[in-house]
């Protein structure tokens, strides 16, 4: 049976975060997609620090969709280079692996 990860970006503005998130479900590329509360992140671009209050979107995934995902996600991403990191979700149920299973599948 396949494998669940987690796959995670940020995004400046709510309303993207929200519409992100619904669209990677309804395409099938995500089981579940949960939207973290408003954060600050500090990073280097552009040979500076900068700082940005940030939305961090954690997709629930199959280790088969991934990159499939993450195509989808760049495509649509504002950002020049999003933020995208993959986690393996170890430990999880069989039953909620096949729940993800399911609903990745669009078949």
């Amino acid at each position: 049976m396949a494998g669940i990860v987690i796959a995670q970006t940020t995004v400046d503005d709510e309303q993207k975060a929200y519409d992100l998130a619904r669209a990677a479900v309804e395409a099938r590329l995500a089981a579940g997609v949960q939207i973290d509360a408003r954060m600050t992140s500090f990073y280097w671009w552009k040979d500076a620090v900068q700082h940005e209050r940030e939305y961090r979107l954690s997709f629930k995934t199959t280790v088969e969709k991934a990159a499939e995902l993450e195509a989808w996600v760049h495509e649509r991403h504002p950002y020049e280079v999003p933020q995208w990191i993959v986690l393996p979700a170890g430990g999880s149920s069989e039953e909620y692996l096949a729940w993800v299973v399911k609903e990745t599948s669009t078949q």
